[in-house]
């Protein structure tokens, strides 16, 4: 008896201790490159890969930095989530980015809209953010009762949603994306409910299966989005709410993006560019509309803030049906001082480097080879304002040290500009 008793305690010892060793709590791969599931945080040191098996949690009050080079390989049967009560930053460079994906043998056009790994989840605790010259690809799992997620509270709460690429959810908090890459997400690419926040120089592309926005912002938003490429998002490319009963009020301020084909994949939605609703306060300034559904929409039942202004935007259809859906007094759509819109197909042609404007409004396959930059003797050149100052100018500091800046305004409108 006394014998069987004893194997029974290095029988639970050995379990325990196993479990423990899958926790990887406290993981620091700043040498090597690793696997983990549980609770992580240090660093993953430069060009290491590491593989994730199962769900991990970044601790309140602890941080994970990830650097230049690493390479984040979610598993494609477990579907992990990335859950983050502590701080994340990950810091690529635009040589070496940083990737959360999968292995390359899924990326095939049956998961063209991904569901293959959770997104990364920010609670209420997560006092800072940072994903810079970042690459996100292939997410968006429907989560279940089992999903941690669930469990914790995060997100929306129940089982059965896509979960998107980033969601962020501290009012007080700090958030920063930029130089980054958001595609092949099943739905929502971002879904923010709060924060200093700046979104500038990222790129949205062939996402949004059955629904879902580039940007979608909730109150307790002040935030800065500039100089973002948005193309073919199912729904809209930016949703702009004051939804959610946070301090402070919305306050967005959106500049020098260029949008293409959003919104069609999706007809009888509201939105397909840029969604105002529920009293949010919005500056809309020199920012490019191409072939989109739309331009800027209000929810007429619940309109945004009356402080809300818009202006210096550019409007171009490559046929008339896109043309006439853009106009003001049609379909709630929103004017702006100095908007460029014209009422016959083709006019106002932006004149991209290098972009086929007869594609078609559905198209969602993006091509690398395209630029969106602006020819030398676009008119677009000379149509933005200045006369506006984001948020964020000065800086966000983060307790890293790294401070982060919203990018100064452009004359030009679009993202770009020329390219010479």
């Amino acid at each position: 008896m006394k014998n069987k008793c004893i194997l029974s305690f290095l029988a639970f010892f050995i379990v325990v201790l196993s479990a423990c060793e899958k926790a990887n709590i406290d993981v620091d791969t700043s040498d090597a490159d690793g696997s983990a599931i549980g609770e992580v945080s240090g660093v993953w040191s430069k060009g290491s890969v590491q593989h994730i098996k199962g769900d991990i949690i970044i601790p309140e009050g602890k941080s994970l930095t990830i650097e230049e080079g690493v390479t984040v390989l979610m598993d494609s049967v477990n579907k992990p989530e990335i859950v983050v009560l502590g701080n994340l930053y990950a810091l690529g460079t635009a040589e070496n980015p940083v990737k959360f994906t999968v292995e390359d043998g899924y990326k095939t056009k049956t998961n063209e809209f991904g569901k293959l790994w959770g997104g990364i989840l920010a609670a209420p605790s997560c006092q800072e953010l940072v994903l810079d010259n970042t690459i996100i690809e292939y997410g968006g799992a429907i989560t279940s009762d089992a999903s941690t997620s669930v469990k914790m509270g995060l997100y929306k709460k129940v089982s059965g949603e896509a979960l998107p690429a980033l969601w962020f959810s501290n009012s007080d908090g700090k958030l920063v994306v930029q130089n980054s890459t958001v595609s092949h997400f099943h739905e929502d690419c971002t879904y923010i409910e709060g924060g200093k926040i700046i979104f500038a120089n990222n790129r949205f592309f062939s996402n949004g299966v059955t629904g879902g926005e580039a940007m979608n912002f909730k109150s307790g938003c002040l935030a800065d989005v500039a100089y973002n490429l948005v193309y073919s998002v199912n729904t809209n490319a930016l949703k702009l709410s004051n939804s959610g009963d946070r301090t402070p009020q919305a306050y967005i301020i959106v500049y020098n993006n260029t949008m293409l084909n959003t919104g069609w994949r999706r007809p009888t939605a509201k939105g397909g560019s840029i969604w105002l609703e529920a009293s949010v306060r919005a500056e809309i300034y020199n920012n490019l509309f191409a072939n989109t559904r739309f331009g800027v929409k209000r929810d007429p039942k619940k309109p945004e803030d009356n402080r809300s202004v818009s202006g210096n935007n550019w409007y171009y259809g490559y046929g008339q049906l896109t043309v006439d859906q853009f106009q003001v007094g049609k379909n709630d759509i929103v004017g702006g001082s100095n908007d460029v819109r014209g009422k016959v197909a083709g006019e106002n042609n932006p004149k991209f480097v290098s972009y086929p404007l007869e594609t078609s409004v559905d198209n969602y396959v993006f091509d690398s080879t395209w630029d969106f930059h602006l020819q030398g003797n676009s008119p677009a050149l000379k149509a933005g304002t200045l006369a506006f100052k984001p948020h964020f100018t000065s800086g966000l500091v983060m307790s890293n040290g790294l401070t982060y800046n919203s990018p100064q305004p452009a004359a030009y409108v679009g993202a770009f500009g020329s390219k010479f």
